[in-house]
C-alpha cells in the first residue's frame, strides 16, 4: 500500500465517521419549533442593540425591530459603542420616521439610544456595550425586562421574529433561544465562502447535540439570541465572559453550566444584511477569530491544519494522483494502490460534498458548488494560520478600530 493509499482511506474513514457520528451535523432541519402555543401573559422584552459604526446597515435593520408585532411589554435600546460615523443619529432619525409612520393604535417598539465610553480594561467592545444596554433597562421605573433579546446592529428580523422567539421560550422551557441568522450571499466570493462558514460552525458545534442537552457542547449565534433575563443572572453574564472575543459561544456556555437549556437552529425570517463583497472582507472576518477558537494555542492550531488538510484537502488529491498513477502503471501490469488511493479519495470527496448539499440548498444556491469545498476548505486554512500570525504581530481580534488580547487565566470562580 502507498503512502497516498493510507491517507485517502484515513481520510475516507474520517468522513464516515463525521457523516454517522458528529451529531448528524450536517442535517439543516433544526428550525425554530413552529406553531409553538402562544404564552397566557407575554412577558416583557428589552431588545439590546450594540453598534459601532454601523450607520449604514441601521436602515435596512433598525426598523425590522421598531416594527415588531408584540403583544407585551417591549423596548429596543441601542448602545452607540463609540461610533464615529453618526450611528446614534441615524437610529434617532429612523425611530422619528417609524413614529410617524405607525398607523394610531399600531404596533412598534419604542427606541432609546446610550452611549457607554470607552471599555475598560478587559472588556471587549461589544460585551461592554450589551452590559451597558442591560444594566439601562434593569433600572427602568417599571422594572427589568423578563427576557432580553440581544442581537446585532447588521441583522433583519421579520415582523414577528420576536413573538415566535418568546413563544418558543416559554413553551419549551427554554432559558436561550437563538438563531443563526441567514447571511448575505450575492457576490462570487459570498456564494464560495459564507454556506461553508456556517457549514463549519455546524460541524464543530453540531445543533441537536446541543439542543437535546447532552454532553458539553453548547453555542449560540451572537446575531440573534433571546435570553432570559433571570439566566443571565444566575450565569453571572455579561460580566463572566468580559473578555470572550467569542462571545456568543461563550455566553451559551456560561447559560448551560449555570443550569440552563439552550436551543440553537438555523433561521427562516432573521437575516445578517452586512454586505462582504470581496475576498479580504470575508477574510477578515474568518481572520478576526479563528486564532481565538484555537485558544491562541500553537499545537491546536498544528493539529487543525492537519486535520483540515487531511479531511478536505487530500480527497482530490488522492483522486488525482490515484487516477494519474493507476493509468502509468496500467501498460506494467500494475496499479494496485493507485486504485486504491483513486477510489478510497474519490469516495471521500463524495462524501464530504453530499455533507455539503444540504448547506447549500438552505442557501438556495445550486449544488454542485459542493464539489468546490475543498477549494473553499483551503481558503480557510491559510485565513486560520493567517489568524495566528496577525495574534503573534499584535493586531490578533482586531475589529473596528480595537484589538484585542487573548483573554487572561482567570480563577474558576470568577469563570
Amino acid at each position: 500500500m502507498s503512502v497516498m493509499g493510507w491517507i485517502a482511506l484515513f481520510s475516507c474513514a474520517a468522513w464516515v465517521w463525521l457523516l454517522l457520528g458528529q451529531g448528524l451535523f450536517w442535517r439543516t432541519d433544526q428550525r425554530l419549533p413552529p406553531g409553538s402555543a402562544e404564552p397566557e401573559r407575554w412577558p416583557s422584552v428589552a431588545v439590546v442593540v450594540p453598534a459601532r459604526d454601523e450607520a449604514g446597515v441601521l436602515p435596512v435593520s433598525l426598523p425590522s425591530l421598531l416594527g415588531q408585532d408584540y403583544p407585551g411589554r417591549a423596548e429596543v435600546v441601542l448602545v452607540d459603542d463609540g461610533s464615529t460615523d453618526g450611528t446614534g443619529d441615524v437610529a434617532r432619525a429612523l425611530a422619528r420616521a417609524a413614529d410617524r409612520a405607525r398607523r394610531p393604535g399600531g404596533g412598534g417598539l419604542p427606541l432609546t439610544v446610550v452611549s457607554p465610553g470607552p471599555p475598560e480594561p478587559g472588556w471587549t467592545g461589544k460585551l461592554w456595550a450589551v452590559r451597558h444596554g442591560v444594566g439601562a433597562v434593569r433600572a427602568r421605573e417599571g422594572g427589568a425586562p423578563e427576557f432580553l433579546l440581544l442581537t446585532d446592529a447588521d441583522i433583519a428580523h421579520a415582523p414577528d421574529s420576536l413573538r415566535r422567539l418568546v413563544a418558543a421560550a416559554e413553551a419549551h422551557r427554554l432559558d436561550l433561544v437563538s438563531q443563526m441568522a441567514r447571511l448575505r450571499v450575492s457576490g462570487c466570493w459570498e456564494r464560495l465562502v459564507v454556506p461553508a462558514f456556517v457549514y463549519f460552525f455546524c460541524q464543530l458545534y453540531p445543533f441537536r447535540r446541543i439542543n437535546r442537552g447532552v454532553g458539553r457542547t453548547a453555542a449560540a449565534a451572537g446575531g440573534c439570541v433571546l435570553l432570559r433575563a433571570e439566566a443571565a443572572g444566575r450565569a453571572g453574564v455579561p460580566e463572566a465572559i468580559r473578555d470572550a472575543v467569542i462571545d456568543d459561544v461563550a455566553l451559551a456556555r456560561a447559560v448551560r453550566r449555570a443550569g440552563g437549556r439552550i436551543w440553537l437552529g438555523l433561521a427562516e425570517h432573521v437575516d445578517s444584511v452586512r454586505p462582504y463583497p470581496r475576498l479580504a472582507d470575508l477574510w477578515g472576518m474568518v481572520a478576526r477569530s479563528a486564532y481565538a477558537q484555537l485558544r491562541h494555542s500553537a499545537a491546536l492550531l498544528a493539529l487543525t491544519v492537519a486535520g483540515l488538510a487531511l479531511v478536505y484537502l487530500a480527497p482530490p488529491v488522492c483522486l488525482a494522483a490515484g487516477l494519474a498513477g493507476a493509468g502509468g502503471a496500467s501498460s506494467a501490469g500494475g496499479g494496485g494502490a493507485a486504485a486504491v488511493a483513486a477510489w478510497a479519495g474519490g469516495a471521500a470527496w463524495v462524501l464530504m460534498a453530499g455533507t455539503y448539499a444540504p448547506m447549500l440548498r438552505y442557501y438556495r444556491q445550486p449544488l454542485w458548488q459542493a464539489a468546490l469545498l475543498p477549494l473553499t476548505a483551503g481558503l480557510y486554512l491559510l485565513m486560520t494560520v493567517d489568524s495566528a500570525v496577525r495574534h503573534h504581530r499584535g493586531r490578533g481580534a482586531a475589529w473596528k478600530g480595537r484589538t484585542y488580547p487573548a483573554p487572561a487565566p482567570r480563577a474558576a470562580a470568577d469563570r
